[in-house]
């Protein structure tokens, strides 16, 4: 079963980029997640990461 698979994944011209986009992808969206923690507000943060504890406000403000 591998074999027939390796066998026709290499008969695909231009597949060896997808694996390369992969990482790419993957790379790119973490970095962007931290730079997003990095430049958060810590008021944000703050607001945010009490929610579960507010039962009685209002989180319009978010």
């Amino acid at each position: 079963m591998l074999k027939f698979v390796k066998n026709h994944m290499e008969s695909i011209s231009g597949i060896e980029i997808y694996p390369i986009i992969s990482l790419l992808i993957f790379f790119i969206f973490f970095v962007v997640l931290f730079w997003w923690v990095v430049t958060a507000k810590k008021d944000y943060i703050d607001t945010v990461s009490n929610i579960p504890l507010d039962n009685n406000q209002n989180h319009e403000e978010l």
